[in-house]
């Protein structure tokens, strides 16, 4: 009567709380980027306390019902004057731990090992026909009945998200992070972005950092040598802000172009960008022949920034490394 009676109550406690935490992650299936942590977590605390509570309650009420009827047994042998039988019958008191721990480990006492002992030796140590402890297998039955509920809600119905939507939830939400993070940094520039700069100062600068970075390879005048001219509407890659900014962002390596990313600030190349869009229409000495494209700014829907006087003095860094920058 007792096995009969308490297995199964211990095995539907045991799936009371993974059916608890399942229901609550079907009410929220997404859960918010900012919700507070430690409020989730004390509700997390709370379906297990109240887990716990539950299985302890079920445990009393099933070792409250396994007394009343051994006691309605110890009470009809009495009425039929077997007083022996009861007093065989009777077990000595055992507190409620010990109680508990004996329903929960269903282990044989060590006066009755032997009516286990499988007679295997190992240097002394016997082995024992131990049953499960009734706590594991409930534990391990919760595991299957959850199991097939998490299969259920998560990947054939739409009760909660899929592993898969849970990913593109979370990609997009770090996105999103990303881009705030970005967007509070100075150097935010990027090719979606760029616009050319026309303060003297500012153009200055780029054209120092042409000087000491990009003669090499397009001249001093930007009437080209290894690379293209600089300086007439022909262009290999687009002749907008956009464009310039891009090509010497990414390089063009298949011509010898490296990308200048990793050596210069985005600032510096909207600098440099801006100043190269000052020498169109400079038409300087021995200027290299037209390559590319005649680019229309105002079909391309591109900004070029004002001509400025391009023989204005400005310090060059004599300290930078000179790299080929063929591209236009």
């Amino acid at each position: 009567m007792k096995n009969i009676c308490l297995r199964p109550i211990l095995l539907a406690a045991t799936t009371l709380l993974p059916l608890a935490i399942w229901a609550q992650a079907a009410t929220t299936s997404v859960v918010p980027a900012n919700q507070d942590f430690w409020a989730n977590t004390f509700g997390n605390l709370t379906l297990i306390v109240a887990g716990v509570v539950v299985i302890g309650a079920l445990i009393a009420i099933t070792r409250l019902f396994s007394s009343v009827v051994k006691m309605q047994e110890i009470q009809m042998l009495r009425e039929k004057g077997i007083e022996e039988v009861v007093e065989a019958y009777r077990q000595p008191e055992q507190s409620w731990w010990d109680r508990l721990m004996k329903s929960m480990t269903n282990a044989v006492p060590v006066t009755q090992e032997a009516d286990i002992d499988l007679g295997h030796d190992y240097d002394g140590i016997r082995e024992l026909d131990n049953k499960m402890p009734p706590w594991w297998l409930g534990l391990f039955y919760g595991t299957i009945i959850f199991s097939v509920i998490y299969l259920f809600a998560f990947h054939m119905s739409d009760i909660g998200p899929s592993s898969k939507e849970e990913y593109d939830t979370e990609m997009e939400t770090a996105k999103a992070e990303v881009n705030a993070y970005v967007a509070t940094q100075a150097e935010a520039i990027d090719e979606t972005n760029v616009t050319a700069v026309t303060d003297e100062q500012e153009l200055a600068l780029g054209k120092s950092i042409y000087e000491a970075s990009c003669v090499s390879c397009h001249g001093k005048l930007g009437e080209g040598g290894i690379g293209p001219n600089m300086t007439d509407e022909y262009w290999l890659h687009g002749g907008g802000i956009a464009d310039v900014f891009k090509t010497i962002k990414n390089g063009v390596p298949e011509k010898g172009m490296i990308s200048w990313a990793d050596q210069l600030r985005a600032s510096d190349m909207q600098r440099v960008a801006s100043y190269i869009l000052t020498l169109q229409g400079t038409n300087p000495p021995n200027g290299k022949a037209p390559q590319g494209d005649k680019y229309d700014a105002s079909k391309a829907g591109g900004t070029a920034a004002p001509a400025t006087d391009s023989a204005s003095p400005a310090p060059a860094d004599s300290t930078a490394a000179a790299a080929p920058a063929v591209g236009k």
